[in-house]
């Protein structure tokens, strides 16, 4: 009977009671299940009805007087609670138990304490202490859970603690208590995960030295150190020494070494290894061929890496997720796309549900290529299949609706992207924003920056900046500022092409003076200008005839080591052409082809003007035929600067 049906049947007291007693004969007949099966029917009533569990323990006391034969279920309980994650109450019955006299048994305590650990509740520490204080004594487990909690970490929420794992070491030793082969190996993994890899080595070789026991986990945690350190032959050397040592590397040995000596791109080593995995009677796993896979996709060796995944079905292998997810990404990132596919509507074949990442790389693929409708096909399949996409995929697919100008359902798709809990990211908006500038809808662009603020995402500068540079493209000047006043105002710091696209709006419109400002005090700010930010500059003051100081930013763009590109020196060109100094417009073009930065059509275009404004007719006629035998054609701009009409060009 149910502990919830007697209490239905007989009441709370009564059936509280007769459980109570029920449990102690099973306890004194040794009857383990029974009594764990009855104590947890019993917690569960309580946590259901919301009843003080701390009060439980009491009520389950043989005699209040004697309570030594309430020493078995006071054990079976702290089991009950430490299973079912009740880990605080696990914790009160221990410390009611002890207020009593009761002393746990250690098996008891060792479960308590792996519990604890696993679930990385700072009780652990306090419980153990006590333990070592009023007892029962802590055995070599005992140490050993100790030892893993502080080496192991927690997902990223606590550090590996070495220094407290080697005190825990000296205490297991000091009680007398001999560590185990898991003792040592888990100390070892802590002290690699703490990168000390030869020390981890070094300890190894004074464990062998005193005959200690040592195993394949303790080689395999300072063979995947060195790995991950891409130092694959000093972890190479290290499974020659456990060999040495008459210790049989086992799969996981081999697989971590085949794994970094393929991410480093040395496939030839991982297959040989692989041959000395079957020589030595180790049947390679699916996680070792993985990784062969994985490097072999890598280098675009695509043909290699399908004939052996084909190969491993015939061997009788069986795939999983990640093998097909390595192929299908690999055959998407060399532009195969239908071979992706293939295998996507093979992996369904054979009864493996694809995720969000086998997806994700079809159709960012497909949006790469182009394909929108394709990738929007299997954009729905995945959902009507019970697939959520991730954050990425809704990415690609919104990048996609902005190149071809749908931005409109880019935002659609964002608001169904939330209606689904799938929240958008920065990168989504910054899409949308780069998209709504390009259109001259700037103001909707603004519009965003306050949406994205209520899903706590706060614009950084390349979005501002996106904004600012659009307001600039339609000669909204005001706009411009006020935005880039309003970033400031809420500590964005500006950057490089912040101030390149504010100094590229004043130069329009010929407020050189205030650009220059701006130009200085990116300077000022250890903001490097770049080639693009100096062209801006140097197009100002040509466009108010400083040629002096244009070329001067020249040299100082030189001295700087930027390469001056094809539209720095037309900047420079048509200053020079408009100042009426063709001559040194002309030298700075064979300068150009000295330095085999080629001149275009805008750079012949302006040479061409600047003779024309001189009457030097000839001249424009000979630059227009340099200009078709480097192979650039004219353009219409060309035939009105020559006042001629295209016909009459062409045929001449």
């Amino acid at each position: 009977m149910l502990f919830s049906t007697a209490v239905k049947n007989y009441g709370f007291s009564y059936s509280r009671d007769a459980f109570r007693i029920i449990v102690h004969i099973y306890a004194l007949a040794g009857m383990d299940r029974e009594v764990y099966a009855f104590l947890r029917d019993i917690v569960c009533y309580y946590e259901k009805m919301s009843r003080d569990l701390y009060k439980l323990f009491p009520a389950l006391l043989d005699s209040p007087n004697d309570a030594t034969g309430s020493i078995f279920v006071f054990d079976v309980l702290i089991k009950v609670f430490a299973a079912n994650s009740m880990l605080e109450n696990a914790v009160d019955v221990f410390m009611q138990a002890k207020k009593i006299g009761l002393k746990p048994s250690i098996l008891s305590c060792n479960f308590l304490l792996k519990c604890l650990a696993e679930a990385n509740m700072e009780h652990i520490v306090s419980l153990f202490e006590e333990i070592k204080k009023s007892g029962p004594l802590p055995n070599a487990c005992s140490y050993t859970i100790m030892m893993n909690f502080y080496c192991k970490g927690h997902h990223g929420q606590r550090e590996v603690d070495i220094r407290q794992a080697t005190r825990i070491l000296e205490e297991m030793e000091e009680s007398g208590e001999s560590p185990t082969v898991v003792t040592y190996s888990t100390y070892i993994r802590g002290l690699c995960r703490v990168r000390c890899v030869e020390f981890a080595l070094d300890y190894i070789r004074k464990l062998r030295q005193k005959r200690q026991p040592l195993n394949s986990y303790c080689f395999n945690a300072v063979i995947e150190g060195f790995c991950k350190r891409g130092e694959e032959d000093e972890a190479l050397r290290v499974l020659e020494e456990m060999k040495s040592y008459g210790i049989s590397p086992d799969i996981y040995s081999y697989s971590i070494l085949i794994h970094g000596y393929c991410k480093s791109g040395n496939l030839e080593k991982g297959l040989s290894l692989i041959e000395e995995m079957e020589a030595s009677n180790l049947k390679p796993s699916l996680v070792s061929y993985t990784s062969l896979l994985q490097g072999f996709c890598k280098s675009g060796l695509m043909d290699i890496s399908l004939e052996m995944f084909n190969n491993l079905g015939t061997s009788g292998y069986k795939y999983d997720q990640t093998a097909y997810d390595i192929l299908i990404n690999g055959f998407c990132m060399q532009g195969d796309l239908d071979t992706a596919y293939n295998l996507l509507e093979e992996m369904i074949s054979n009864d493996l549900v694809p995720d969000a990442c086998n997806f994700q790389s079809l159709i960012h693929g497909f949006c790469k290529m182009g394909s929108l409708d394709k990738a929007l096909e299997l954009f729905n399949n995945m959902q009507e299949g019970g697939v959520l996409p991730n954050i990425a995929t809704c990415n690609s697919i919104v990048r996609r609706y902005c190149r071809e100008e749908g931005v409109e359902e880019a935002l659609q798709l964002i608001y169904e992207m939330r209606n689904r809990a799938i929240l958008a990211n920065r990168y989504t908006y910054d899409a949308i924003i780069n998209r709504l500038c390009k259109e001259r809808r700037s103001e909707k662009a603004l519009e965003l920056i306050p949406v994205m603020l209520k899903c706590d995402l706060f614009p950084e500068v390349v979005t501002y900046s996106t904004i600012i540079d659009g307001f600039g493209k339609q000669s909204n000047s005001k706009k411009a500022f006020m935005l880039y006043a309003r970033m400031l105002r809420v500590g964005i710091t500006p950057d490089r092409i912040t101030y390149t696209i504010l100094i590229n709006i004043l130069c329009k419109e010929s407020r050189i003076q205030k650009a220059y400002g701006l130009f200085q005090e990116m300077l000022r700010n250890c903001l490097n200008p770049d080639k693009i930010s100096y062209t801006s500059i140097m197009a100002g003051f040509c466009k108010i005839g400083d040629m002096k100081k244009a070329s001067g930013l020249f040299t100082e763009m030189l001295q700087r080591g930027h390469l001056p590109s094809v539209v720095t020196y037309t900047c420079l060109i048509k200053g020079f052409c408009e100042a009426n100094r063709t001559d040194i417009a002309q030298l700075l073009v064979d300068e150009m082809k000295r330095k085999k930065v080629f001149p275009d059509v805008v750079t012949y275009n302006v040479l061409i003007g600047g003779y024309r404004r001189l009457g030097h007719l000839d001249r424009a006629d000979e630059v227009l035929k340099e200009m078709r035998k480097e192979g650039i054609f004219p353009n219409d701009f060309t035939f009105k600067t020559l006042g001629l009409d295209a016909a009459v060009v062409n045929e001449g």
